[in-house]
């Protein structure tokens, strides 16, 4: 049976979906999230054993910290840049941390290491 156009009608394919299977390829791939709230949960258990944290904060906290990365990071490849360097070391670290943080609290960063 043909149509108007001259052609046979196509076939329609039936596509099988993988996400209710089971076998060795159905594993579903983990949302790709670079979340530090995991790690911010267990230093606030340290330091305050008995204290929650909400989504609220844990997500300004999450921020925070990688905001904090990025400004280190950035002064730090720049800093390794300034010495012809391919490589940034615990050294432009620390004195990225020194450049980026503001008075006692770069002291005491660069004190705990």
């Amino acid at each position: 049976a043909k149509g108007k156009s001259g052609k046979a009608p196509r076939k329609s394919r039936k596509t099988t979906s993988r996400k209710g299977t089971t076998g060795p390829k159905s594993r579903r791939k983990k949302p790709n999230t670079d979340s530090s709230s995991s790690y911010i949960y267990k230093v606030l258990k340290q330091v305050h054993p008995d204290t929650g944290i909400s989504k609220k904060a844990m997500v300004t906290m999450d921020s925070f910290v990688h905001d904090i990365f990025d400004r280190i990071a950035t002064e730090g490849g720049r800093l390794a840049r300034y010495n012809n360097r391919h490589t940034i070391t615990s050294r432009e670290v620390q004195t990225a941390v020194r450049l980026v943080l503001p008075g006692e609290l770069a002291k005491h960063a660069v004190s705990e290491g």
